[in-house]
Parts: C-alpha cells; sequence; structure tokens
C-alpha cells in the first residue's frame, strides 16, 4: 500500500522548471519504502490520478515571484477536506503561482469537486531564476536541491512515524 506519494511537476528542459523533475531523480537513489514517486506536467487531472486517496501528497514545483529569490523555498500544508478557503489560500499566497497555466488550484478545485484529494497535501516551492529552454538549473535553484531532498525526506519520514 502506499502510504505517500512525491509528484515532481515540472518540464526538465525548461531550466528551473525541472526542479520537481530533479528532485525526483534525488530521490529515486533512496529507499523509501510505501513511496510512489512522479513527474508531472502540472495537468490537473494526472494530478488528481497520482494522489487520490493517499495518506500524504507532497508537491514539488518551481514558481515566479515579483521580486524574485532565486532557489527560495517554500513549504504550504495545503487544508483538504471540508476547508472550504483552500482555495483562497492557494490563490492569494504569492508563492504559488506555478509556472505552468494551469496547476495546483485547479486540480485542487477538480479533485475537491470529484471527492479524489490526498488526505494531506504539502506543497514545496522554489522559486525560479530563469525558465528558458535549456537542461541546466540555474546555480541559485541547484544550490537549493539538496536542502530540498532533506526536506522532503524528513516530511515522508516523519509522517511514517505519526
Amino acid at each position: 500500500m502506499t502510504g505517500a506519494v512525491v509528484i515532481g511537476v515540472g518540464n526538465e528542459y525548461r531550466r528551473d522548471d525541472g526542479i520537481g523533475p530533479a528532485l525526483v531523480v534525488e530521490l529515486e537513489d533512496r529507499w523509501l519504502p510505501g513511496v510512489e514517486l512522479f513527474v508531472s506536467d502540472g495537468e490537473p487531472t494526472r494530478l488528481i490520478d497520482d494522489w487520490d486517496g493517499v495518506p500524504l501528497a507532497i508537491v514539488v514545483d518551481a514558481v515566479l515571484c515579483e521580486p524574485s529569490t532565486p532557489g527560495a523555498v517554500y513549504r504550504t500544508d495545503v487544508p483538504l477536506h471540508g476547508q472550504a478557503d483552500h482555495d483562497a489560500l492557494l490563490e492569494s499566497h504569492p508563492h504559488t503561482a506555478g509556472s505552468h497555466s494551469l496547476g495546483i488550484p485547479d486540480a485542487l478545485r477538480l479533485g475537491q469537486a470529484l471527492d479524489r484529494l490526498p488526505k494531506q497535501l504539502v506543497v514545496y516551492a522554489v522559486e525560479a531564476a530563469d525558465v528558458a529552454f535549456g537542461t541546466d538549473l540555474s546555480a541559485a535553484v541547484a544550490a537549493a536541491l539538496p536542502g530540498l531532498v532533506d526536506s522532503v525526506v524528513a516530511e515522508l519520514t516523519s509522517s511514517r512515524a505519526d
């Protein structure tokens, strides 16, 4: 049985937008029993398919902010199940404007309408410096990756202890 999913959202061919897929690659080298890893383009129905009914879903995505602090990492515990303010939280939070046209707020609305949400949703947003074509992360985002990996692993470990 799956106890958690980690979903790395992004496009590895758009530089910093590849932070989610890069995280998944790093986690593949670790022993994480009961954890499924997914790479996603952020399309809402795919997110819903990946997180439907799991105890914990962790989503990692790049965000574009103004003013920008490339490499900054933000963690949001998204309220679910009967807490109608999750739309307002995500859409008003300055660090949830992903680098995709559709994203987590759309998936949440659809998932709620279809009753296909995880039990707990945690979003890690990493501020991007460059989402132009290319396969390398910017220096600031690459420097944030090891700490992000440690944070996600700690989150997964603590959720198993609960």
